[in-house]
């Protein structure tokens, strides 16, 4: 997507006088007050918390340069140090990597990370096998359908065969005999070890501020965003698997205008926890800032603290 240098600069000192009423307060508040949740382990026993996915699982954000690096600050190791809370040996481990999508995170075509057993799933299976895994988390399938917008135009044929492609990856359902979906995989390895998933926010929101046209597509990727995380939701609901819905922690359906920025509540929001409004030369980039990872680690902390 690509946004108008002094629209997205404009959109910014809107959203920037609205962090002075402490919206990133309140998000780093909702971190520590989920106080973890009630997985609980033996400190004596070395054990992992297993964190699958694509680049938000990596903490991925950008340099100075607008380079999309992976970091120590994304979501995973904000619910790693809020469940050290519950359980002091917890040690992290992120096997997830940036542009994964179903298909390449399934068999390993196409991945950007190069794994000893092949693919990011049979990498998870292993170090399931042979270590004590209290909880797993994951966010697969943005990538099944990001690549659908483009110069801020909807493929809709792109989109429903990036859908299709998630649900037999995820489910197995139409997948060549002999081939397993992630779900039945993950779940025949941890049968008994707590997996929470993830749905996503919408960046492309961001849009918003580039005038009527912008504003047309960011209604429409809304749609779709729920929609697709009303897909997942039913996807993970099959396999006993809890989602977080950081759709709604971000936001993502409320277009309510703020009237000191004049700019809905879900710009404002996606705007503050990412970089989607950031010019040149850091973003525009579609992933959280750090008070942004915060949120979603928030989001599953209370997930878990559910079960």
């Amino acid at each position: 997507m690509e946004l108008g240098v002094n629209q997205v600069t404009d959109g910014r000192s809107k959203v920037r006088r609205l962090r002075l009423l402490g919206i990133p307060l309140v998000v780093m508040s909702a971190l520590f007050a989920t106080g973890g949740g009630v997985i609980t382990a033996h400190a004596s026993s070395p054990t992992y918390y297993l964190s699958l996915g694509d680049s938000l699982s990596q903490g991925v954000q950008p340099n100075d340069q607008g380079v999309s690096v992976e970091t120590n600050t994304g979501y995973a190791n904000d619910l790693w140090h809020v469940e050290q809370l519950q359980i002091q040996s917890l040690k992290l481990a992120k096997l997830g990597c940036p542009g994964e999508t179903t298909t390449s995170m399934r068999t390993g075509v196409g991945s950007q990370c190069t794994y000893p057993d092949g693919s990011q799933l049979a990498q998870a299976v292993d170090f399931i096998q042979h270590h004590n895994v209290a909880f797993i988390t994951i966010d697969i399938g943005a990538n099944d359908v990001d690549g659908c917008v483009v110069n801020g135009v909807i493929d809709l044929t792109c989109l429903f065969a990036g859908l299709a492609a998630n649900f037999s990856d995820m489910t197995g359902s139409g997948l060549p005999t002999g081939q397993v979906g992630i779900l039945p995989t993950l779940r025949a390895a941890a049968a008994t070890t707590p997996i929470f998933a993830m749905n996503y926010y919408d960046p492309f929101l961001a849009a918003w501020l580039t005038g009527p046209a912008g504003q047309a597509v960011a209604t429409q990727s809304v749609t779709l965003t729920t929609q697709f995380s009303s897909i997942e939701q039913n996807i993970y609901s099959a396999f006993g698997i809890p989602v977080a819905d950081v759709t709604t922690a971000f936001q993502t359906t409320n277009f309510t205008n703020v009237p000191v920025v004049n700019l809905p509540v879900n710009v404002v929001t996606v705007c503050s926890l990412t970089f989607a409004c950031t010019p040149p030369p850091v973003g525009p980039n579609i992933h959280p800032n750090e008070i942004g990872y915060g949120l979603i680690a928030a989001t599953f902390a209370q997930k878990i603290g559910t079960i």
